[in-house]
This record gives C-alpha cells, sequence and structure tokens, in this order.
C-alpha cells in the first residue's frame, strides 16, 4: 500500500487559516487507472501508417490510383481543424510528393482580413468580459473573402495537369472539386494546451500572443462551433484522417477504417482519454490513484468524460490515431446516445463526468452556476449546468458548503461579497452559506441557482450537466490563480441567479444524500442517489459481490467505478468482448448496448454473499453530519454509479 504525506495550507473560515497533513492512501492497493484506453478496430491491417514519410508515401499511392481513372489533374485538399498547424502540414507534405505539386496553397490565403475577422466575431464575445460570450450562429465561409477565394480558384482552374495541394481551415470551401480529401483533426484539449504555449492563434485571427483564456473563450463560443458545423457533413466523406496531435510523430488511417471504429465503438462499453490540470486548489489524491507526475504542484481536474473535449483513441491495425471524441458523437448520435436523448439534445452529449480534487488542496471558489432562462437568454446556451458532487474519497473533517443559511439576508450577502471582492475584508461564509460533513459515497444534489463550493480535503466525482465553463466565482479565498493573477469573479451574475429560498431546512430536505433502494438480487442491490425535481441526470448505484443485470433501455449509460479494484462488463449474448474497468475509470455504454453485466473482477475468488445493506440515509439535523455511506458489509463489495437522462 502506497501513502503520500502531505501539508497543506487552507482557508477553514473567512478569518481562520489552519494547516493539516492529509495522507493520501489508495483506498484500493494495486488497482490501476488506464489512462491510455483505446478501442481496436476490427479488420483494420494496413489501414494506417505513421510518421511524415510514410504519410506522403499513402498519399502518392492515392493520386496514383485517381490517375489510373484519366484524371490529369489531381486536387489534395487537406482540410485543417482550428489550431492544427496547417502551414506545419503544408511544408511535411509538400516537400515529399513527388513529383513536386504543380501548386500548393494554403487556405488562408483566402481569409478576410483579421481586422474584419474581429468585426465578424465581436458581437459573440461579451466585450470585456475575460470568461463569457454568446454562443456564436457563424459559418466557415463567412470568413472568407469573396474576392480572394475566386482568385485562388483561378490559380486551380488554370492548370490543367498536375498535383494542386490545397491545406488548412477551409481547403474544401477553396477547392470544392478536390479529387481526394484528408481531415487534420483536432481535440479541444490540446487545442487548448497550444493556446497556453502561444503555438495557435484563434481562426482568422492574429492574436497568438494573447492571453490564454482570451483564446479559449473566442474558440469556445465562435471557432469550435464553426468549425464542428463545417466537419459534420464531411465525416462521411473523409479519404484519410490527418492525425497531428503529436506533430512529431503524426499517424494518416484510411478515412473508411476511422469510419468503421466509430461504428464499432457504439457496439461496446468503452473509455475516452483522460486529461488532468492543475489549479489553485487542486490536490494530491489523484497523483496516487492515478499514477501521475509527483513532482508537479498538484492537479485539480481529471476530466474523464467531457467528450466535447476529451479524445479518443483508435487502434487502427496496430497504429494507434487519436481523434476527438465529439466526432463519435457526430457520426454516430443516435447508436450512441438513444433516440429519446438524441431527440432531445441534437448531436451533443448532455452528460459529463470530471474529477474535483482537493485533498491536500484547498477550498474551490464559492459559486453558482445559471438558470435556464439565464443561460438561455445571456449565453445562447438551451440547457444549463445542473450538476452533483459525489464523494469519491473524503480526508476527516472534509466539508462542503451548500446553500444557505435560514434567514439569510441576500443584501447582506451582497455587500459582503462586495467588500471582500474590493479587499476591505475577507468574505464571512460562516454568516451566509451552511457547511455540511463529507464523508466518503456521500452525494450532494445541486441544482443550477444552488450556491456551494467543495471545501479542502474532498475528492469529488462531478456529475454534470456538459455546459461546462458557465460557472459564476463570487469569492476565491482571496488567492490566486495559476498565472499569478486574480480568478475571473462574477458577483452580479451570481447574486441573479442564487435561489434565496435554499436554505438549511430546504437543503437538508432536497439535497443531501437523497438515497432510495430500487431493488436487490442475489448479490446485488440498486438505489437511486441522485434525480433532483430540475435535474434531467438520475443516478445509481449498485453494491455487487456478483454479476449485476443492466440495460440501456434505449438510452446511454455513463458509469464510474466507485469501489473495488475493478470489473469486468460483460454481453449476455457476446455481443461484445468482456471490457475491463479499473477503480475510479468512467466508462460509457452506448445506447444500442442494451442488455449488460457487471461483475467484480475478483468474482471467482469471493464469497457469494449478498452485500449487506449500506446505512440508512436520513436527512440530517440541523448541524450535524449527513448519514454516512460505508460499504456493504461484505469484504469484496464493489459499487458502479451510473448516470443516464431521464425519459
Amino acid at each position: 500500500m502506497t501513502a503520500a504525506a502531505v501539508t497543506t495550507t487552507a482557508t477553514a473560515a473567512a478569518t481562520t487559516t489552519v494547516t493539516a497533513t492529509t495522507t493520501i492512501t489508495h483506498p484500493q492497493p494495486g488497482a490501476i487507472y488506464d489512462k491510455h484506453p483505446a478501442i481496436a478496430v476490427p479488420d483494420s491491417a494496413g489501414a494506417a501508417v505513421a510518421g511524415w514519410d510514410a504519410i506522403a508515401a499513402r498519399l502518392r499511392d492515392a493520386i496514383a490510383a485517381r490517375r489510373a481513372h484519366a484524371a490529369r489533374k489531381i486536387i489534395v485538399a487537406i482540410e485543417c481543424y482550428t489550431g492544427v498547424d496547417d502551414a506545419l502540414v503544408q511544408a511535411e507534405i509538400t516537400r515529399r510528393l513527388s513529383p513536386a505539386p504543380a501548386l500548393s496553397l494554403n487556405a488562408r490565403e483566402a481569409l478576410l482580413a483579421p481586422a474584419e475577422i474581429d468585426r465578424l466575431a465581436a458581437p459573440f464575445l461579451g466585450g470585456n468580459d475575460p470568461v463569457f460570450g454568446f454562443m456564436g450562429g457563424l459559418a466557415l465561409p463567412q470568413f472568407f473573402s469573396p474576392e480572394k477565394t475566386a482568385a485562388l480558384r483561378s490559380r486551380i482552374e488554370t492548370l490543367d495537369t498536375g498535383v494542386v495541394l490545397v491545406t488548412g481551415c477551409g481547403a474544401l470551401h477553396v477547392a470544392p472539386g478536390a479529387h481526394i480529401l484528408v481531415h487534420a483533426d483536432l481535440a479541444r484539449w490540446e487545442a487548448q494546451l497550444r493556446q497556453r504555449r502561444n503555438e495557435t492563434a484563434n481562426l482568422g485571427a492574429d492574436n497568438k500572443s494573447q492571453p490564454a483564456n482570451h483564446k479559449y473563450k473566442r474558440a469556445f463560443f465562435i471557432d469550435w462551433r464553426v468549425c464542428d458545423r463545417w466537419k459534420r457533413p464531411l465525416i462521411a466523406r473523409w479519404d484519410f484522417l490527418l492525425d497531428t496531435h503529436d506533430p512529431r510523430a503524426p499517424k494518416l488511417a484510411d478515412g473508411d477504417a476511422v469510419r468503421r471504429g466509430l461504428r464499432h465503438a457504439v457496439t461496446r462499453p468503452f473509455r475516452v482519454v483522460p486529461f488532468f490540470d492543475p489549479g489553485p486548489w487542486g490536490g494530491q489524491w489523484m497523483k496516487e490513484v492515478c499514477d501521475l507526475d509527483r513532482s508537479a504542484k498538484n492537479f485539480a481536474w481529471c476530466f474523464d468524460c467531457v467528450p466535447e473535449e476529451n479524445s479518443l483513441y483508435l487502434d487502427i491495425g496496430g497504429v494507434r490515431v487519436e481523434i476527438p471524441s465529439i466526432d463519435l458523437v457526430f457520426a454516430q448520435p443516435r447508436a450512441l446516445l438513444g433516440e429519446k436523448v438524441h431527440a432531445r439534445f441534437g448531436d451533443e452529449f448532455p452528460i459529463r463526468f470530471d474529477f474535483l480534487d482537493t485533498m491536500g488542496g484547498g477550498n474551490l471558489s464559492f459559486q453558482v452556476h445559471p438558470l435556464t432562462e439565464y443561460i438561455q437568454q445571456h449565453f445562447g446556451m438551451h440547457y444549463t449546468q445542473d450538476e452533483s458532487y459525489y464523494y469519491l474519497d473524503a480526508a476527516p473533517g472534509a466539508e462542503i458548503y451548500l446553500g444557505l443559511k435560514d434567514n439569510a439576508d441576500p443584501a447582506a450577502l451582497a455587500r459582503d461579497l462586495r467588500a471582500a471582492q474590493d479587499g476591505v475584508a475577507p468574505f464571512p461564509d460562516e454568516r451566509h452559506v451552511k457547511r455540511y460533513p463529507a464523508k466518503k459515497h456521500d452525494h450532494f444534489l445541486i441544482p443550477a441557482g444552488t450556491c456551494h463550493c467543495s471545501g479542502a480535503g474532498g475528492m469529488v466525482l462531478e456529475i454534470s450537466a456538459t455546459p461546462y465553463i458557465f460557472t459564476f466565482k463570487m469569492w476565491d479565498w482571496g488567492r490566486l490563480g495559476l498565472d499569478g493573477k486574480p480568478r475571473p469573479i462574477n458577483i452580479d451574475r451570481g447574486l441573479a441567479n442564487i435561489q434565496w429560498d435554499r436554505d438549511e431546512t430546504w437543503v437538508r430536505e432536497q439535497l443531501i444524500n437523497r438515497v432510495a433502494p430500487l431493488g436487490e438480487g442475489d448479490g446485488w442491490r440498486e438505489e437511486r442517489t441522485g434525480l433532483h425535481e430540475r435535474e434531467f441526470i438520475e443516478t445509481r448505484r449498485h453494491w455487487f459481490t456478483k454479476p449485476v443485470p443492466h440495460h440501456t433501455h434505449g438510452g446511454v449509460n455513463v458509469l464510474n467505478l466507485v469501489e473495488g479494484r475493478a470489473a469486468i462488463v460483460e454481453s449476455p449474448d457476446n455481443a461484445f468482448e468482456p471490457f475491463r474497468v479499473n477503480y475510479a475509470e468512467t466508462f460509457i455504454v452506448p445506447a444500442a448496448v442494451d442488455a449488460y453485466t457487471i461483475r467484480p473482477f475478483e468474482a471467482a475468488h469471493v464469497a457469494h454473499d449478498a452485500p449487506a445493506a449500506p446505512a440508512a440515509h436520513t436527512a440530517p439535523a440541523a448541524h450535524t453530519a449527513p448519514a454516512a455511506h460505508t460499504a456493504p458489509a461484505a469484504h469484496a463489495a464493489h459499487a458502479t454509479l451510473k448516470a443516464f437522462v431521464r425519459a
């Protein structure tokens, strides 16, 4: 068993600073967290190659095959998602093609001037707001000059023979008659890292050196929406997929193999590629459990199921190809989400799982999420960020700030928040906000409009609706962000969304450990742990020592193994091969899977006793802790937490 001792300073109350030592012990010794899960694509031998030389050779073969059909001029379009280094791609391919291209163009040559694009984007950027804008409805052709586009097309038309290479975002707009379409895709997480390193600018902008948060905001509200609209209909047309997430080790995969991999993915459980990020309040638990860099100061977040930003690894003939996991949502929305979920949300994955690690760290910001009408009117989103906190682990004394104290005074709260923001005095949270003890396996519901904050010493599995940047921080404990600057505070937005009736009485009755038993069988128990009437995500927990029957009931399931070293997900009719999931890993079961079972990995070696019931979960009295959620008595008990969209 491994452990790490961490000394940390955290603000326990507005005017009190305490120093505590937290020992991080792996809750499931021997469990291995897989940071690089991949989906093996069937019948894909030879369908992918690695390295620029091999990529160019594959493209030469494709050009030769087209020429065999009597085409004298071959146009190759390498369509690049925003953030891809299109100049590098163009240079590496151009110098390796033989014979050399008769013409090599970059689509950026036809873009509007940066100042014109800035004016086009301005209505969606929220002025000087450092975080929020409005969801843009722009289309990629609007970024292009008709005159410049016509000039490039004319240059292409004048050639009768040879190879024309057009590279960049909008390559197919410049060359709509391309014979070969290569799509160079990029996951949003990698795009963010490039923004932080000042390696990339926004679409058509001259802002590479701007602060990363400005580039992220513009990408979130404009660039990624524009490029996704352009990409969706092209997935079915890809001749090749180019992976330059690591430009030193690029990969090229046949479009048919990629699409086959996406169709294969929705027939079985799978995981997206998790990513980890530090933060000013970050902790040490994930270093131990997820085997992360021990020399890093901390890790605050793990995004283990945010398909808009995560990657998906496809093992294509032994070559690991990285694509944005959102491509799966775009290509297979009905099989992945199910008919009812797809009808409600379109090709958008509505459930998010992530980790918030404050074990050996500090408090999250005191915050609130917008109400539905607010997010619609102010940001152009059609649903809001309802969420819940499930405690995977907790140090002694861990707490959650949740809701207001009885008889809270809105004017006094606003006055104290503004005084804290102005540096007059720290925010006296103990006057306004109620704190509750948080223990392992506690589950707290947080519908939008509920002020909240996970305190130091908690390891939270956050289950949330997908709109994930819409957090109104109202107090950040007087600290600086990792960049040495204060993080943005949104007191006015927060006050406009706080629901003032969510006091101690309401929170205890509505939001804390709302656990209801639903059923049991041979070696398993099922209970509902979450579904507030204002939230569309329902959560179910299963304690088990034997196989548990599950069914998607026509809707996507997202699960995490919250107890136990490992488990096996199986198909009752062998529709997919057994799938192993390890402690704390999040996995997705597509709607099309229908029936599946989950059993302990160690099932052949454990006693076959039915798990005992967890401790009773009654709403706590004032100033008392919620009932503790202890694992069932059977020593080898496992538990999953499952989320799905309520019908």
